[in-house]
């Protein structure tokens, strides 16, 4: 499907949007599509926001903590009322201290009744004004869940029928209709009346370019109306370029606020600006001021006089803001490479990407966007003595190396040319604590001129990148080591079994770095009976481990016994050590020459069943105390039949718990997604279990899960 074909569907959605922001009150709204990996969700449409304004939102990790994401993991309405600068809420964290205006917003996962409880087809966000109460009213989160179940009816509509609706590569701009649309003599009329105010007035269009200006506002801002029409106003006026008025402009924007303030131009006359927000744009009133008695400017101002360069596009405060906000968040080297290309290629338009670190002499592509696989190989990898390469130069230089066009490239570097994909780049040094880190390269497929002020914020950021990028690659060299270590206490390989075929899966929790108590194993006793046992120790750190080797130990040493028994000596054992954590463990002995089945459980969710007619089950196993409380505790048994073509399937906690949801409920969920498995192999269905369960992306818990079918 093609980009223009995409936007003519996403424009079906477009009415049902407009609906609900006038049903709410809603000033703006963004639509999200879950992507079908269910790790990514993408900005299909936007309205009432700049989307210069919001490329930090185009793309959102389900991990995310950004009330967007909360929403599509919980299934639930999340309502944030953003409390802006100096007043972020403890439980907003990082993402709030990313938006320093005050605005509330609600957010709900599209989907309806017709849809699985874990179907999620993406999330609507709205947004009102700082003066909106708190909390939500009851008409605004009835009209939010309705518009989220007729896009569910759209969207499930579109896939059953083989075409579903997909983001173009850019968010759709949704601009609401206006009321009326005055005729030729009218807006002439208007615009008289506009020219004949005492004051200056001009229309800024949300993307912040001047669509009207009269005569008065030019002659304030000491330039012409020519200049200032279809421009930003710091591209005409440089003096305007001040961070502090780009700051102004935003929260206008976001909360919808009235403001103004005072200013010296360069010739030191004085003029105040009165900002009016409105759906499409914002309204200002110039006008002369008085110049402030001495100690009265800063009060009156809340801007330096002194003129300051225009900023790089989009804010280079505000840019800096944003990515180092978002890097708090990235926790390995694959999250830094995802969240600088989402962030840095959006926010000053590049289109290609690439990071490079500095490892043993030589540099190694981590990650890269926009780039032809075959260039790519080419500088991968490469050495850095003698320099090969603009990134490998830069970074023995330690100096950043900006090429707005091929031949400025060629200049210094003839021997790119044969492999020359993109048209202007900047090469960025990651240096941090004087240790050379690597090189982030971004890429302009046409040529393109850095400014000077564009150079400064670059090199800022890579500054930001370069420390998080020295976290990241520690992150993931002790992640390896707590894998491996994982790996060697669970069983290397499962043994063959006469009569059974079995399978297992250890995930480990993505939240942290330390080691998981989750354990599984399978004994084989003798030809015709076997073991299986799986659990969960309290606590995810080295002790936790090292108490999860002990259980296993335990439970192989009593093996044979009835599996009462066998949790009965384990638990004697563990209350002896007295470790001070406990542990859950569902304990099964199977008997393969009568298909019998017996099990024991110490406090660990029931396992479940699949009969050989496809119908599931949950077992009836009654939980005893966990491992570790009380010493003379005793461990009932529960006895099935598991005639041929039957599965039992054991899991840890990890793989079903969902916020806000009953335990019970949740199991029987995995009932589902195993009856429809239907009848897959043993390592096929482990895998379907798992990925049903939507934690591919984002586990706070480890999850060890463990299968066992009947054969004749």
């Amino acid at each position: 499907m093609g980009v223009s074909q995409r936007g003519s569907r996403l424009s079906s959605l477009e009415p049902l949007v407009v609906e609900a922001l006038d049903r709410t009150g809603a000033y703006g709204g963004l639509v999200y599509l879950l992507e079908p990996d269910a790790t990514l969700l993408r900005l299909a449409l936007i309205s009432g926001v700049p989307p210069g304004l919001a490329w930090q939102w185009t793309r959102v990790k389900l991990s995310s903590r950004l009330p967007v994401a909360e929403a599509a993991r919980e299934r639930r309405l999340v309502w944030r009322d953003v409390r802006g600068r100096g007043e972020v809420a403890a439980d907003e964290g990082q993402a709030a201290m990313a938006m320093p205006y005050a605005f509330a917003l609600g957010s709900a996962p599209i989907r309806d009744a017709l849809d699985a409880p874990d179907t999620c087809w993406g999330v609507v966000t709205l947004l009102w004004p700082a003066s909106h109460p708190k909390g939500p009213s009851d008409v605004e989160v009835s009209e939010l869940h309705r518009l989220c179940r007729r896009l569910a009816g759209l969207l499930r509509r579109a896939q059953e029928e083989g075409e579903p609706y997909l983001p173009e590569d850019r968010p759709k701009v949704l601009f609401r209709p206006r009321p009326r649309t005055p005729g030729p003599d009218e807006a002439l009329a208007a615009s008289d009346l506009v020219e004949g105010l005492p004051d200056g007035w001009c229309a800024v269009n949300l993307d912040g370019v001047v669509a009207y200006a009269n005569g008065r506002a030019a002659e304030l801002l000491d330039t012409d109306v020519e200049s200032l029409l279809g421009r930003r106003p710091a591209e005409s006026v440089r003096w305007l370029g001040d961070p502090l008025i780009e700051d102004r402009y935003r929260t206008a924007i976001f909360s919808r606020e009235s403001l103004s303030f005072s200013m010296a131009k360069p010739s030191k006359e004085w003029i105040t600006f009165h900002v009016y927000p409105g759906p499409r744009g914002i309204t200002i009133q110039i006008s002369p001021a008085r110049a402030p008695a001495p100690g009265e400017g800063a009060r009156r101002r809340g801007l330096p006089s002194t003129p300051a360069p225009a900023p790089a596009e989009g804010g280079a405060l505000y840019q800096l803001l944003q990515l180092g906000t978002a890097l708090t968040q990235a926790v390995g080297v694959k999250d830094v490479v995802e969240t600088v290309a989402d962030q840095l290629m959006s926010a000053f338009d590049a289109q290609g990407m690439v990071i490079f670190l500095a490892e043993g002499g030589r540099l190694r592509s981590v990650g890269y966007r926009g780039f032809e696989p075959e260039v790519m190989e080419r500088y991968d990898n490469v050495p850095l003595h003698p320099p090969p390469s603009p990134a490998a130069k830069s970074l023995l230089d330690r100096e950043p190396a900006f090429y707005g066009s091929r031949e400025e490239l060629f200049r210094d570097h003839p021997g790119m040319r044969p492999a020359v994909q993109m048209r202007a780049w900047g090469f960025l040094p990651l240096i941090t604590s004087g240790r050379s880190v690597g090189c982030l390269v971004l890429a302009y497929d046409r040529e393109h001129q850095f400014t000077s002020e564009e150079r400064a914020v670059l090199t800022s950021l890579a500054s930001l990148v370069s420390q998080a990028m020295d976290r990241a690659r520690l992150y993931d060299t002790k992640h390896q080591l707590v894998l491996s270590l994982q790996a060697g206490l669970l069983p290397h390989r499962l043994p063959e079994l006469p009569g059974l075929t079995v399978a297992a899966r250890y995930l480990p929790a993505t939240e942290g770095i330390e080691i998981g108590g989750d354990f599984y194993d399978v004994i084989p006793l003798d030809d015709h009976n076997t073991a299986v046992a799986i659990g969960d120790v309290q606590g995810h750190n080295v002790k936790a481990a090292a108490l999860m080797g002990q259980v296993r130990t335990a439970v192989h040493a009593a093996a044979g016994e009835a599996p009462g028994e066998v949790l009965s000596r384990t638990n004697r054992l563990l209350t002896d050590l007295d470790p001070g954590l406990f542990t859950s463990c569902l304990y099964a002995h199977y008997d393969r020459s009568n298909h019998q089945l017996r099990l024991a459980s110490a406090g660990h969710p029931p396992p479940l069943l699949r009969h050989p007619n496809g119908r599931a089950d949950l077992l009836p196993v009654p939980p005893g105390l966990l491992l570790g409380i009380d010493r003379e505790a005793e461990y009932p048994e529960t006895e099935v039949s598991l005639p041929p073509g039957s599965v039992l399937v054991m899991y840890t906690d990890g793989l079903i718990e969902t916020p806000g949801e009953d335990l019970e409920d949740s199991a029987l969920r995995l009932a589902g997604h195993l009856v429809r498995a239907g009848d897959q192999r043993m390592d096929v269905l482990a895998d379907t279990l798992l990925h049903g369960t939507h934690h591919a992306e984002t586990r706070d818990d480890d999850i060890a899960l463990l299968l066992l079918r009947t054969v004749s």
